[in-house]
């Protein structure tokens, strides 16, 4: 079945498409949510939050456009919402819990993802989160700009720094090497 028959039948009140709308997109709407706030119990909220807002949502979704970008720019306002709130209530950073992101636990795999996390917290949050859509769920600049309601150019920059900061990061802790150039 179609994501548009789906959503017709969500809108049409079938309990049953609403669970399968849900078990569809909940684990990529959960990784976004994750990556973005770094704690298992509020991204599990939020991400609940994302879908219950997404289905009450539905009709006044525009059939022109993807619907995984629309999803995800809901998800991505509530961990920025969350987020804010947060920083609002001063909860220390060593209070929020470091997760893995549930991949096999393969050694060096599992490093380098602990790595990439660890240099992902640290950069802008604008940038996490188009380097997220892009590079994660496969995203293009434009469906990144609609998601995100913001310029095309201004999405290729925030992918571009994200990328050079990434890097740098990386560089400074050892996992990856300046690469020589011969002349």
């Amino acid at each position: 079945m179609g994501v548009e028959q789906l959503i017709d039948q969500c809108i049409a009140g079938e309990e049953r498409a609403v669970r399968a709308l849900i078990e569809e997109y909940q684990p990529m709407v959960f990784g976004l949510c994750l990556r973005m706030l770094r704690h298992r119990q509020d991204a599990e909220d939020v991400t609940q939050e994302s879908l219950l807002r997404a289905i009450r949502a539905l009709s006044r979704w525009d059939r022109s456009r993807p619907f995984i970008p629309w999803l995800l720019a809901i998800a991505g306002n509530r961990c920025r919402t969350h987020l804010a709130k947060r920083k609002r209530t001063g909860i220390p950073s060593e209070l929020v819990e470091e997760v893995p992101d549930g991949r096999p636990n393969w050694q060096a795999a599992d490093h380098l993802a602990e790595e990439m996390n660890e240099a992902l917290s640290g950069i802008r949050e604008e940038y996490r989160q188009a380097f997220l859509f892009y590079h994660e769920y496969e995203m293009s600049y434009a469906e990144i700009s609609e998601a995100l309601d913001c310029p095309l150019g201004t999405v290729k920059t925030w992918v571009h720094r994200a990328r050079r900061e990434l890097i740098a990061k990386l560089r400074r802790r050892g996992i990856i090497e300046e690469v020589q150039h011969e002349p």
